[in-house]
Formats: structure tokens, C-alpha cells, sequence
């Protein structure tokens, strides 16, 4: 089974989660030809106080 981890900021509303999901189990499972069933997929939210860039927290 195919295991899709993405790692995002918080602040998406659950509409825009949702549809990173649906889109990424389909592409997942056209690109490797896996049944969509088995697709799996991870959204770990990350404070923005929590997350650096250049050395800098993003929050």
C-alpha cells in the first residue's frame, strides 16, 4: 500500500486539505498503477512557530 506523508503550515481550511488528499491519491494511484483504495495519505500540520526557513522561524 502506497503511503503519501506531506508535511504543510497550519492555516488550511479543511475544504483545501481535503482536496490535497483526493488529488494526491489520484495521482498516486495513476502514476504506479495501485488500486485508489490502497492508497494512504499523511497531513501533518506544523505551526509556523515551529517551522524555520534560513534560519528563522516562519511565526
Amino acid at each position: 500500500m502506497p503511503l503519501a506523508q506531506i508535511t504543510i503550515l497550519e492555516g488550511r481550511s479543511e475544504e483545501k486539505k481535503k482536496k490535497l488528499i483526493e488529488d494526491v491519491s489520484i495521482a498516486i494511484s495513476e502514476s504506479i498503477g495501485a488500486p485508489i483504495e490502497t492508497v494512504r495519505v499523511l497531513v501533518q500540520e506544523i505551526p509556523p512557530a515551529h517551522w524555520g526557513v534560513g534560519g528563522k522561524p516562519k511565526g
